[in-house]
C-alpha cells in the first residue's frame, strides 16, 4: 500500500530530474553549437566538439542517476567492458524501449567514447533535445517506404548519404557508433506485422551497420553486440516502470566481436558482400534471440 502511494512522488521526482538536467545541459550544448557555427575554423571546431562531448558525458551521468534516484536498482551485466575513451567502437543493440538509450548512456559514461545514435529525422524538431543532438553530429535518418521510392526514385540512397556524411565526421574524434538494427522499438504488433522469424526481436536492417563498417571499419577496435532485457515489464511500458520506481533490475549481455575483413565491403554495389553481411547479421540476431531466452530463463529460476 505504501509503495503504491509513493508512485506519484517517484514519477514527479524522475520527470523533474530528467527535464531540468536535460534542459540545462541541452542549452549549454546548443550554446557551444552557436560558437561552432560562428567560428568555422578547424581548431575551433575541434575545441567546440570536445566541449559538447564533455557536456554530453555529464548528461550521461545525470541520466544514470535516474536509475537510483528513488530506490535501489540492480544491474546484471555479463561481458567485458574493459574499453577506453580514446578508441572507436560499433554497438549493435536490440531496441525494446526509450530506456535503452539511458541504459547505453549508463554503460558508456566511464569507459567508452561519446556515443552517437542514429535518430529518426522527426526528433530534429524537438526543442533543446533535437538541436543538441544536431550540435553533437548525431545522424538523423529519414526512412522512405518502397512505394514512395518507386514514385520518387531520387529519394533512393538518401539514408546512405546521411550515414556516409555522419560517419565521415566521426573519423576524426573517438566515437561509439550505436545502431539499433531493428530500426524501431519492439512491440508485439510490429513483431506480428513484420512476420519476424525471431521470437523476441524484429528483423534487423543491415544497411546502416554495413555502411558504418564500410566507412569506419578499419578504425573500429571492436563490435559490441549488446542485448538488453527488462524482466517482468511486458505488460506496461518500460519507461513507466522507470519513472514509477519499479524498474528494479536491468539485464545486459555484452559480446565483444572482432572487426574482420569480411565485414567491410561495398554494401550498395556488391551483391555477394550484401548477402554475406545480411547473413552474418541475421546469425547474430538468432544468437541474440537465444540470449534473451537464456536471460529470461535465469530470471525465472532465481525467483
Amino acid at each position: 500500500m505504501l509503495t503504491s502511494l509513493l508512485i506519484p512522488f517517484r514519477v514527479i521526482a524522475h520527470l523533474l530530474w530528467g527535464v531540468i538536467t536535460t534542459a540545462i545541459i541541452g542549452v549549454l550544448i546548443i550554446g557551444v553549437g552557436v560558437f561552432k557555427i560562428l567560428l568555422p575554423f578547424p581548431a575551433t571546431q575541434r575545441l567546440c566538439s570536445a566541449a559538447a562531448n564533455g557536456l554530453f558525458r555529464v548528461w550521461a551521468y545525470c541520466m544514470s542517476m535516474m536509475f537510483q534516484l528513488t530506490q535501489r536498482m540492480e544491474w546484471h551485466i555479463k561481458g567485458d567492458l574493459d574499453l577506453h575513451e580514446n578508441g572507436w567502437y560499433m554497438v549493435m543493440a536490440n531496441h525494446r524501449s526509450w530506456v535503452d538509450v539511458l541504459v547505453l548512456m549508463h554503460l558508456t559514461r566511464r569507459h567508452m567514447p561519446t556515443p552517437r545514435f542514429f535518430l529518426k529525422s522527426q526528433l530534429m524538431w524537438i526543442p533543446v533535445i533535437g538541436w543538441g543532438c544536431w550540435v553533437l553530429d548525431m545522424p538523423f535518418m529519414k526512412r522512405y517506404s518502397k512505394d514512395l521510392i518507386q514514385k520518387k526514385p531520387h529519394l533512393k540512397g538518401k539514408d546512405i548519404a546521411t550515414t556516409t556524411r555522419s560517419c565521415a565526421k566521426f573519423r576524426h574524434i573517438p566515437t561509439t557508433v550505436v545502431n539499433f538494427c531493428e530500426g524501431t522499438r519492439f512491440t508485439p504488433e510490429k513483431h506480428k506485422k513484420k512476420n519476424s522469424p525471431f521470437k523476441n526481436l524484429l528483423p534487423p536492417k543491415a544497411g546502416g551497420t554495413a555502411f558504418s563498417m564500410q566507412i569506419m571499419g578499419e578504425q573500429f577496435e571492436a563490435i559490441l553486440d549488446v542485448t538488453i532485457v527488462y524482466p517482468g515489464n511486458d505488460s506496461r511500458p518500460v519507461v513507466w516502470h522507470l519513472l514509477s520506481g519499479r524498474l528494479k533490475n536491468v539485464y545486459v549481455d555484452i559480446k565483444t566481436l572482432p572487426v574482420t575483413a569480411d565485414l567491410i565491403g561495398d554494401y550498395a554495389n556488391d551483391p555477394k558482400f550484401k548477402e554475406h553481411f545480411q547473413n552474418w547479421l541475421n546469425q547474430r540476431w538468432h544468437e541474440k534471440d537465444q540470449t534473451i531466452d537464456d536471460i529470461r530463463k535465469t530470471i525465472t529460476e532465481t525467483r
